[in-house]
């Protein structure tokens, strides 16, 4: 599921172009990390690489189960792209595509 949550963000970085991380959602990535802590008991659940090299990040608390993905361009501010909650850590495998023939 990890790895299904960086996939769809990673469409979501295109969001955190230049213009978007103008905009009040965005600071430094110590500030941020900090505040998703101190205001929502999140940490880091998982990291990934975009294509477009932005580190996309997955913030989450276990316990509240609020959620965060954040977006940092390479030298650029850390951008807050999506929250939420009912977060659910999960560790599937993949399907069988087997087909048996």
């Amino acid at each position: 599921m990890t790895a299904k949550i960086i996939a769809l963000t990673c469409a979501a970085t295109m969001i955190a172009s230049s213009a978007y991380a103008q905009s009040r959602n965005c600071a430094e990535h110590a500030m941020v990390v900090e505040r998703l802590a101190d205001g929502y008991g999140e940490s880091r659940q998982s990291i990934g690489i975009a294509a477009n090299n932005t580190v996309v990040e997955v913030f989450a608390s276990l316990e509240t189960g609020t959620w965060t993905i954040v977006v940092t361009q390479p030298g650029g501010p850390t951008c807050l792209v999506a929250s939420g909650e009912a977060f659910q850590m999960l560790a599937e495998g993949l399907p069988n595509t087997d087909s048996g023939a």
